[in-house]
């Protein structure tokens, strides 16, 4: 019986899995979004809270519901905001236990720069696809988030726990 030597065998690549594929480009769109964003001095958490308030006023529960984030730790982001001058805070006049948040007007100038800067990091990484491709991939990742149980396809507890983690040490998780 002869020995074969495994290591001169052609072997058929294997494809990666899909969710592995997301994985890697998630870190890496991660990693560059913070570096676009350094200029801004805003975490990609704080992007989100700025773009979601373009919107217009709300309550600071609306806010937390909307984009998918504690209370209490959506006031830490506030107060982060606030401290910039991005955001202002008021007490509703119909209800003083409510605070109505909003973009101050260096907030919304503040968002419409880091969106450009994100909008240029995803240019980068989707420069392979068209108009067309990148359109297709959009709605495909909007089903498979929406058919895996995300209210929110852009809102993932898990993600945004460990993107909280990252903010807070400055590094990828």
């Amino acid at each position: 019986m002869a020995m074969t030597d495994l290591a001169h065998e052609p072997r058929t690549p294997s494809l990666p899995i899909s969710g592995m594929l997301l994985v890697k480009l998630g870190r890496v769109l991660q990693r560059r979004f913070n570096d676009a964003l350094k200029p801004s001095e805003l975490t990609p958490r704080h992007l989100q809270v700025l773009d979601e308030l373009r919107q217009g006023p709300m309550s600071q529960q609306a806010l937390a519901d909307r984009v998918s984030v504690d209370p209490t730790k959506l006031v830490g982001l506030l107060n982060d905001l606030e401290g910039q001058h991005l955001v202002l805070r008021r007490r509703d006049p119909a209800d003083r236990r409510r605070h109505i948040v909003e973009n101050s007007r260096e907030g919304e100038a503040r968002v419409d720069a880091a969106l450009a800067a994100a909008a240029a990091v995803e240019d980068e990484l989707l420069a392979g696809l068209d108009g067309e491709q990148r359109a297709q991939l959009r709605e495909l990742l909007v089903l498979a988030a929406e058919s895996s149980g995300l209210s929110d396809p852009c809102a993932d507890p898990a993600i945004d726990a460990a993107t909280e983690e990252q903010d807070v040490r400055g590094e990828v998780v």
